[in-house]
């Protein structure tokens, strides 16, 4: 498969730079046999009793930090992961980072551990006081929007899903930011039920693919979640003829990491998993997401996913969708069974 194969032209103009108000005003469109129109409010009347939606509770750190090299030139670090003081970052400038420079972030510290290359570097986070070093982060931190965002919205809680529960994301799981309070009760009294994963999100959100042949791209892991209820209600929902329906990639890769063995564990672990057309989906039954970057391993996924997302992708654009991360979304309703197996 050539990079070539999951391009396609997307104007500046369709790329949302801000989300629509309320969340659930964006516009939906419906990925069956035949393209259906319609907003995201109105999702209540494409599910049945019986389906489950799964989502991805992972909320987004405030991982963009500012701060000052020994010279006083500025720094900026992106925080992708990380287990106490020791974090993976993208920086920048990071040609000018060396192992032992010290860096300062108001009242936090960083020392660089390793310059990893491709902008990546290692940093040892340190503060005098004994605060937590996670609630330094979110005291001293911003919330990151894409690069392609260029204004974004004035409230980076708009950037956070209303379900959002445990912080360790440097990007948000961009499907469920259609979700309102109100949109999921309805969707409960319609007999839907709910069931979360985590998977935090890290640095592939940012990185394109790069090579022209797409099986030797090579994804960073992501660490994932799935609890033993969630497990629990994926069974039911399948046992009782409901659809598993992900909110959005991140879940589909959680659930088909924690599938690798045959069957749907209950614990946590990382993942590298690169979904691509020939994969046959062992768990998932239907997808809600956004409209995805060319180029990216996102669309790759949604490729094999969907076959006809060209034609999908040209009815969004003709009909005047926004695309990307505060933009509108697609709900497929049925993935179907693959053939092979990646």
């Amino acid at each position: 498969m050539q990079l070539q194969d999951f391009d396609y032209e997307l104007p500046a103009e369709a790329i949302a730079q801000v989300p629509v108000e309320p969340r659930d005003a964006s516009r939906l469109l419906v990925a069956g046999e035949t393209l259906v129109d319609t907003t995201f409010d109105r999702l209540v009347d494409f599910l049945q009793p019986g389906d489950l939606l799964v989502r991805n509770a992972t909320r987004v750190r405030a991982a963009r930090l500012k701060g000052t090299r020994p010279t006083g030139g500025a720094v900026e670090l992106l925080l992708l992961s990380g287990a106490g003081p020791e974090w993976d970052a993208l920086a920048r400038p990071a040609r000018k980072l060396r192992p032992g420079m010290r860096l300062d972030f108001e009242s936090l510290t960083g020392e660089v551990v390793d310059v990893e290359g491709e902008g990546r570097v290692r940093v040892r986070l340190a503060t005098a006081d004994d605060i937590p070093i996670e609630d330094l982060i979110a005291a001293v931190g911003t919330v990151p929007f894409p690069p392609y965002i260029t204004t974004g919205p004035s409230d980076p809680d708009r950037y956070q899903t209303v379900y959002a529960s445990r912080v360790g994301s440097a990007a948000a799981p961009t499907a469920g930011l259609h979700f309102t309070e109100d949109l999921l009760a309805a969707l409960a009294g319609r007999g839907v039920g709910f069931a979360d994963v985590l998977l935090d999100i890290g640095l592939d959100t940012f990185r394109p693919i790069t090579v022209s042949a797409v099986e030797e791209h090579r994804m960073h892991e992501e660490r994932y979640e799935t609890p033993a209820e969630t497990v629990s209600a994926i069974e039911e929902a399948k046992h009782g003829g409901g659809r598993v329906i992900a909110v959005g990639t991140t879940v589909v890769r959680a659930l088909e990491s924690a599938a690798s063995g045959g069957s749907l564990a209950v614990g946590a672990g990382s993942t590298d998993l690169f979904i691509r057309p020939g994969y046959r989906v062992r768990m998932v039954d239907a997808l809600l997401t956004n409209f995805h970057m060319p180029r990216s391993s996102l669309i790759v996924m949604l490729a094999a996913l969907l076959p006809d997302w060209r034609r999908v992708y040209a009815h969004a654009l003709a009909g005047g969708y926004r695309f990307l991360s505060f933009g509108d979304a697609m709900f497929v309703p049925s993935i179907p069974a693959g053939e092979g197996e990646v």
